[in-house]
């Protein structure tokens, strides 16, 4: 089952880092693409499909350059030779796909039509992190028959929380946390019928795919309770930062 990772929104620049892609932010010294398909390849999903746009030649290079970077080399500047020892464990296949600089997340999905053999396929964005169980998600998928499954999450609150009996603080606590509702978690399983409720390059997924497919009764939410976290501001870089360093990251396989 392929796997799809967009990855072709725009930049961002997160403290010192320069401008880049989102999924090429750095996290323990990895790149959060790196994370994510660890976190895919822990339940044997190792084929990835990722959708490029803006500086999409970035994430080509860190694929292309990541079994030497990666291994012990033997470079022989005579003839230009160069031998690989030690290469990488992974199981990995990626395909790398321009699908447009402008083009809409509903839009770089359809794109990648032609790359999906015509099934079921998994998709989350290259920005966030979880400790999502991805055999029980794709278990709930194939259970309930429709075309879609979204991952609900709980939001997170981004500057802790106070906890009141009355007007007495009984708990104070300056770590995110979750809270109360759902929201999209970025994490799909999806039949290739849902390419038909895309319209176009312009189509954003998250606005009328969904709600046409909810409307429809064609579209189901796995709730996860656990560890969900994107990176937008340099304070979720730096919280995540802080969790990889401690070893204490929920989503380290």
């Amino acid at each position: 089952m392929k796997v799809v990772i967009l990855a072709g929104g725009y930049g961002t620049k997160i403290g010192d880092e320069e401008i880049k892609p989102k999924p090429l932010i750095e996290i323990g010294g990895r790149p959060i693409l790196w994370h994510l398909m660890k976190l895919f390849s822990a339940y044997g999903f190792n084929d990835f499909l990722i959708a490029l746009g803006y500086k999409g030649e970035l994430i080509k290079r860190y694929i292309v350059d990541y079994v030497t970077l990666q291994s012990n080399l033997t470079i022989n500047l005579r003839d230009g030779s160069v031998e690989i020892h030690d290469k990488p464990q992974q199981d990995w296949k990626v395909e790398l796909v321009e699908t447009g600089l402008s083009t809409k997340t509903g839009g770089r999905i359809k794109k990648l039509a032609p790359y999906l053999s015509n099934e079921t396929f998994m998709l989350t964005w290259g920005d966030n992190l979880s400790n999502i169980n991805l055999k029980e998600l794709l278990a709930f998928h194939r259970s309930h028959g429709k075309l879609a499954t979204v991952t609900a999450v709980h939001p997170t609150a981004r500057y802790g929380f106070l906890k009141f009996t009355e007007n007495q603080v009984e708990e104070f606590c300056n770590n995110p946390q979750f809270e109360d509702g759902w929201m999209n978690g970025g994490f799909f399983v999806l039949e290739p019928e849902v390419m038909e409720y895309i319209e176009g390059e312009d189509t954003v997924w998250e606005f009328e795919p969904l709600a046409n497919l909810a409307k429809d009764g064609q579209l189901m939410g796995y709730k996860h309770d656990g560890f969900w976290y994107a990176v937008d501001t340099p304070r979720e870089k730096f919280v995540l930062e802080k969790l990889w360093e401690s070893n204490e990251a929920p989503w380290r396989v």
